[in-house]
């Protein structure tokens, strides 16, 4: 059997496999299927969030769309102007260019499938687990480099109006 995809191999990734990031009481992502395997269409990363913790300051990419499919737990996120509240076997879409964020909205770990199209935003979450959490400045120089804003400021009432930790 071929492929067509440049670097693509036929694998199957266990419970434990992939490269994990990230500390453990914080939001941690296991890296799955990067762009570069995927042709650049998708990447998938597995988020796992410790309970009440913001997983991302209000945030909006300009390059790729982003969908959130709940394993384990329960996800809130802000779409838009919008509050929602999502748990397992529910996905949460997140267009480009609308400003949003997510967390653990509850008392036990949190584990989402992110799938992000087309892939590539997957290397700042990357960048993110390598340096730890930078300051807010060099948060937005990396984010930026991706295409991505944020938005620190309408992101503190997020935090406090939901008793999260970032």
């Amino acid at each position: 059997m071929t492929t067509d995809t440049p670097g693509a191999t036929p694998q199957i990734l266990g419970p434990a496999d992939g490269e994990i990031l990230g500390p453990e009481d914080g939001t941690r992502d296991r890296f799955l299927v990067n762009a570069a395997e995927s042709g650049g269409g998708f990447a998938l990363v597995e988020h796992i969030i410790a309970p009440r913790e913001l997983a991302a300051p209000l945030h909006l990419h300009t390059r790729e769309d982003e969908y959130s499919y709940v394993l384990e737990g329960h996800v809130g996120a802000l779409l838009g102007d919008h509050e929602v509240l999502a748990g397992p076997g529910e996905l949460v879409f997140k267009p480009r260019g609308q400003w949003h964020t997510f967390w653990n909205a509850g008392d036990t770990t949190l584990r989402i499938l992110e799938i992000i199209s087309p892939g590539g935003l997957e290397e700042l979450f990357r960048e993110f687990g390598d340096a730890g959490l930078p300051e807010p400045d060099t948060l937005t120089e990396m984010a930026a480099r991706y295409g991505a804003e944020l938005d620190f400021d309408n992101t503190m009432p997020i935090i406090e109006r939901h008793g999260l930790r970032f």
